[in-house]
């Protein structure tokens, strides 16, 4: 029989004290953050670098392809590397590379240091399961969620933030702002986070293989991962087509979509409260209601496009929606295998990052070709097909937990929310 749960490590659960929570929460924010300090600086490094806006746009897919690199292949060494070690010591080098791309003088150069900084900000991707190892399991959605906030909250600001720097002191200083927050992250999280050894012991390259070996053998991490891909792609296809709606039809320019982008940031609140709804048991039904509400939400971006408080409104449930989706798909997902925690994040995690690469470059293809209204169809649709992935796993959970209640008493296993 597969092992369902880890062995005792040398970390208590309750050493996930409010200020720990809180300073991890920050540390994922500070750290996501910097996939998307680029975003909105394109035009000013293509004027600094004497390059066109078709390869300055190449600054955002490198980084994007550094953190995809992470995720397959630093994030794994969370179930191998004592955790408080690995963290700090990749802030180090995330650190370096900001600060080498903040002195680069040729392009090339600070594309090659891009890859890196994507690939060393996969930190904040060790600190979530590293939470719900911390947690007792009776409060282990609470404690992902709101170290979750902490994420989704970077990957909203930072746009506004990287905006309102470079016009101040230009596009160059975010990277040194964003590499002295890497340091002081590096001390503060090498003073307060617990150590965790992990229990597998079997090398680097057996860590990575064993990946497959989820997938096959874990059907609702399939499951969840499909599910929150479409939920992220979702979520890509909005925020990638919206300054172009913005500009097109409301006039609007580089400040206003900033401030626009803020908005946004109101749907961290759903981590916590998906963490209570996960904790209390009732994540199965919040999941398909996350779903819908999603959908919905393009529906509502299309027939108001005309309206800006529409549209924010659209954007904050959207948020709300996708942030909640993940935090009850994580509390499942870290429940099935408390010895791979790492692990099962790099298969979530990557799927995710796919649904919502895909989906962003098939946002920009169908709004150059039909506007705002392709753009929210794709929007309304993915999370359908989502949510028909839900239907189907929940269908085939209640089966299979009625015939094994019917020639064996129940598992441990069968009581982890299905989604």
């Amino acid at each position: 029989m597969r092992q369902l749960v880890s062995a005792p490590t040398a970390v208590a659960p309750q050493r996930m004290s409010p200020a720990l929570t809180l300073v991890m929460a920050v540390a994922c924010g500070l750290t996501v953050a910097n996939l998307y300090y680029a975003q909105p600086l394109l035009e000013l490094v293509a004027r600094s670098f004497g390059v066109g806006q078709g390869p300055a746009a190449t600054v955002v897919t490198l980084t994007q392809a550094g953190y995809a690199l992470g995720l397959l292949f630093v994030l794994p060494l969370g179930d191998l590397v004592e955790n408080r070690r690995l963290a700090t010591r990749t802030l180090l080098v995330t650190a370096t590379a900001l600060l080498l791309a903040a002195a680069s003088p040729v392009f090339g150069m600070f594309l090659a240091v891009s890859v890196l900084v994507g690939t060393t900000s996969v930190v904040a991707q060790i600190l979530v399961p590293l939470a719900a190892h911390l947690a007792p399991p009776e409060r282990r959605g609470k404690a992902v969620g709101q170290v979750m906030s902490g994420l989704l909250t970077g990957i909203l600001l930072a746009r506004t933030a990287a905006s309102l720097v470079a016009g101040l002191l230009g596009w160059r200083a975010i990277y040194v702002f964003s590499a002295a927050l890497m340091l002081g992250l590096a001390a503060v999280l090498h003073r307060m986070l617990p150590q965790r050894a992990p229990d597998h012991t079997a090398g680097y390259r057996a860590l990575l293989a064993s990946l497959g070996e989820l997938v096959r053998r874990e059907p609702a991490l399939r499951r969840r991962a499909l599910c929150q891909a479409s939920m992220f792609g979702a979520f890509t296809t909005f925020w990638t087509a919206i300054a172009y709606e913005l500009t097109d039809e409301h006039h609007f320019g580089q400040a206003r979509i900033a401030l626009f982008a803020l908005v946004g940031a109101g749907g961290a609140a759903a981590a916590p409260i998906a963490g209570r709804i996960a904790d209390r048991g009732h994540g199965r039904g919040a999941s398909g209601a996350a779903l819908l509400l999603a959908s919905s939400m393009f529906l509502l971006a299309a027939l108001g496009h005309r309206s800006v408080p529409l549209l924010a409104l659209a954007a904050v449930l959207l948020d709300f929606a996708v942030q909640c989706h993940q935090v009850l798909s994580q509390h499942e997902i870290y429940a099935l295998r408390g010895d791979a925690r790492a692990r099962i994040n790099t298969v979530f995690m990557t799927t995710v990052f796919a649904g919502g690469a895909l989906s962003s470059a098939v946002a920009g293809a169908l709004h150059t070709a039909y506007g705002w209204t392709g753009v929210c169809a794709l929007g309304t649709a993915l999370p359908l097909a989502g949510l028909l992935v839900w239907a189907l796993g929940r269908r085939t959970t209640t089966r299979t937990r009625a015939r094994a209640g019917s020639v064996r008493p129940a598992r441990a296993e069968d009581t982890v929310d299905a989604g």
